[in-house]
């Protein structure tokens, strides 16, 4: 088969920074080539050259044969070319149909065609949206069908999905898998970024990894599983990323709860966690495990239920409650909880904990400057300069900021909820070597996870929860995605013990 998009050779450096190293890349029509590789590894990069956000220094790219420059991203939408980032570019306030239409309104058209041929194109995906709405009260997968949509309408022959799955729940990333596969049949070529490789396995034709800049191979799913390519991404193989574990014998209590409730999302649970311990809360989307966090955490109100800490009763009311009381919370969106993206690394590494830097009102600046190198050099977070806004970093580093606030502020108890989403496979190996550290130094570790692999490779037990209750709970000699999976959806109200 002919290949739709050839790039050749592409090149581009920032400053003195190299991002790309003379890739090569190309796309079929009606085939998902993924494009896997570290944060950093060039990905995001090949693609805003292929839709016009940036220009290579050099490289030829040719659409059927016919060479082409983008020099911005109409130009290429022009040849047929759009990119669909993780961040939408809708307009939250205008109409589900006006932001399909945006910018190609015709003079004369009456509202109720606009509407008419809003719905037929997001019928074509297979959804109902109502296109009278506005596009900032649908949820995140409904905005995402309205992006693909207003791509189509501008007759999009290559769409280039950047980390589309990365803050989806799971019923929705499958549906949006199942709308890629719906792509494919229909002759769209589409390109996949993502850092699920469970998806890009599953959904893939072809598969691309790039490292540091360079294109290191081109493999079908066939010729490859995932832990051959996460070794060709970060040089390591999959069991690799979690370490050597650590012989840690438990100590004390340090978090009990008993009978925990807050409606249907959270019923009757009670567990306790020691020192040295990293305890795993697994279970389905919307099974309760983050409601039991934000529950123990004060950011909810709990309708009954008692918190210990170090075997003392605690009343957390508010999240200020958990934090004096030792208790950090991660949270798993860590943009809109867990960080303000427009202050600088240091401001954000220090805010748990202000009075170490403020005295009389007045922030102690060399103080500051000297906790966050510290602090950045602990946990290794690659950055500029601490005065870089946090949203300039890559997820994986922004992540370890949220950690950095985390291990300045001290305390005997950490929830981690979703600790690696949107990570990739290299940054989640030194997170999870921090999250040893943390057990390591005595603290009480929760991590809230969807992903299993994560649960069975970084913690001593896991508990299991479904529809809002404390299913049961595994030990180490009995991990599998079976076991997990039978707890998560069984019928007994009794906690079980799985050995």
């Amino acid at each position: 088969m002919a290949d739709l998009i050839e790039m050749r050779d592409i090149a581009k450096q920032f400053g003195g920074a190299v991002a790309l190293r003379g890739v090569d890349f190309s796309i079929r029509a009606g085939e998902v080539h993924a494009l896997v590789g570290e944060n950093g590894a060039g990905k995001s990069t090949l693609m805003s050259v292929l839709s016009g956000r940036i220009m290579s220094d050099r490289g030829a790219i040719t659409v059927d044969g016919v060479a082409h420059r983008f020099r911005s991203p109409t130009a290429a939408l022009a040849a047929g070319i759009a990119m669909i980032y993780q961040e939408l570019a809708l307009a939250p306030d205008l109409s589900v149909a006006e932001n399909i239409f945006l910018g190609e309104l015709p003079l004369g058209i009456s509202w109720g065609r606009l509407r008419r041929d809003a719905r037929a194109a997001i019928a074509k995906l297979g959804f109902d949206i109502d296109p009278a709405v506005p596009v900032g009260s649908l949820a995140l997968a409904h905005q995402q069908v309205v992006e693909i949509a207003k791509a189509l309408t501008r007759h999009a022959r290559v769409i280039v999905f950047d980390e589309p799955t990365a803050v989806l729940p799971a019923r929705d990333a499958e549906q949006l898998l199942r709308i890629v596969e719906g792509l494919r049949e229909a002759g769209v070529a589409v390109v996949y970024i993502s850092h699920r490789l469970d998806e890009v396995m599953r959904i893939s034709d072809r598969i691309t990894v790039l490292k540091d800049g360079g294109r290191v191979t081109t493999v079908t799913p066939a010729e490859m599983d995932v832990d051959g390519i996460i070794r060709l991404m970060v040089g390591r193989p999959i069991n690799a990323m979690f370490g050597t574990p650590s012989h840690r014998p438990p100590g004390d209590e340090m978090l009990r709860v008993e009978g925990l409730c807050r409606g249907r999302h959270v019923r009757d649970v009670s567990f306790s966690i020691r020192a040295r311990e990293i305890v795993g809360l697994g279970g389905l989307v919307g099974s309760g495990r983050t409601e039991v966090a934000r529950l123990i955490f004060g950011a909810d109100t709990r309708e009954s239920g008692r918190i210990f800490v170090g075997g003392r009763e605690t009343h957390i009311r508010i999240p200020r409650d958990a934090v004096d009381a030792g208790i950090a919370l991660v949270p798993e969106d860590r943009k809109g909880e867990g960080l303000i993206l427009e202050l600088p690394i240091r401001v954000n590494m220090t805010l748990a904990r202000l009075a170490s830097v403020v005295t009389a009102g007045f922030l102690r600046p060399r103080e500051e400057r000297r906790i966050t190198d510290r602090l950045a050099g602990e946990l290794r977070v690659k950055m500029a300069h601490a005065g870089a806004p946090v949203g300039s970093l890559s997820g994986g580093n922004q992540q370890k900021v949220v950690l950095a606030k985390w291990f300045h502020l001290g305390g005997r108890i950490v929830i981690l909820d979703e600790p690696t989403r949107g990570v990739d496979v290299g940054a989640k190996a030194e997170i999870y070597a921090l999250i040893r550290q943390l057990a390591d130094e005595g603290m009480a570790v929760l991590v809230i996870s969807s992903e299993h692999q994560e649960l069975f490779g970084l913690c001593d037990r896991v508990m299991v929860m479904g529809e809002g209750q404390l299913r049961g709970e595994l030990q180490q000699d009995a991990y599998s995605e079976e076991n997990l999976l039978s707890l998560a959806i069984g019928r007994s109200a009794e906690p079980e013990r799985i050995h």
